[in-house]
């Protein structure tokens, strides 16, 4: 599976949120554990929807836990 252009500070947030789990943050915003594994993988991209939930669990706007790299993947 290849990396997106979609970077983000997800686990750095959770440890500094009380070392939330991956499972804690699926549960909060309604997906799977997996799912947050991906993305903080840069494994998939989330939805913008996704993302905004994403933020709003740690009280962040969406530009402060996602970044886009325009430059190309190797």
């Amino acid at each position: 599976m290849e990396k997106t252009a979609i970077r983000n500070t997800i686990r750095h947030l959770r440890f500094h949120h009380d070392e939330m789990t991956q499972q804690e943050l699926a549960d909060r915003i309604g997906a799977t554990r997996q799912t947050i594994y991906a993305i903080e993988a840069a494994k998939y991209a989330p939805s913008l929807e996704l993302a905004f939930r994403i933020a709003r669990v740690f009280g962040k706007k969406v530009e402060d836990v996602f970044q886009y790299d325009e430059k190309p993947i190797a």
